[in-house]
């Protein structure tokens, strides 16, 4: 079993930057794939960011944050991050933090083992 908790969530303005970080405990964190999705009011919950388990950690976004949106994790705290920056209003939704048992990265939610409960990222004009 694993346990994800997310922090890091605000209320900000457009352009401006956060940085979210998902605290893993239970079983080592380091032999799966992380990745960052979100769920806007209304919307289905979509993929935003990935990291593959292989000591390389191989990195994915989705279109809509590539060039703004960084994926990262500390092995060693157990922890993945996600620094956003260039924030827009688009960007307002809930994100989760998941995580798959798996060496790969995938966009389909029902393959993903772990969820937190989310932290609200709130952007304004």
């Amino acid at each position: 079993q694993v346990q994800l908790v997310e922090s890091g969530g605000g209320l900000v303005h457009t352009g401006d930057s956060l940085r979210l970080s998902c605290a893993a405990s239970g079983r080592t964190i380091s032999s799966y794939a992380m990745g960052w999705f979100r769920q806007a009011p209304g919307k289905e919950r979509e993929f935003v960011a990935g990291i593959g388990n292989t000591e390389m950690g191989i990195t994915y976004y989705a279109d809509s944050v590539k060039g703004r949106f960084t994926i990262s994790r500390d092995s060693a705290k157990m922890t993945v991050y996600l620094q956003m920056n260039s924030l827009k209003v688009e960007d307002t939704a809930l994100y989760y933090c998941a995580a798959r048992n798996n060496v790969g990265v995938t966009r389909i939610l029902s393959l993903w083992d772990y969820w937190g409960q989310g932290t609200q990222v709130t952007v304004s004009s």
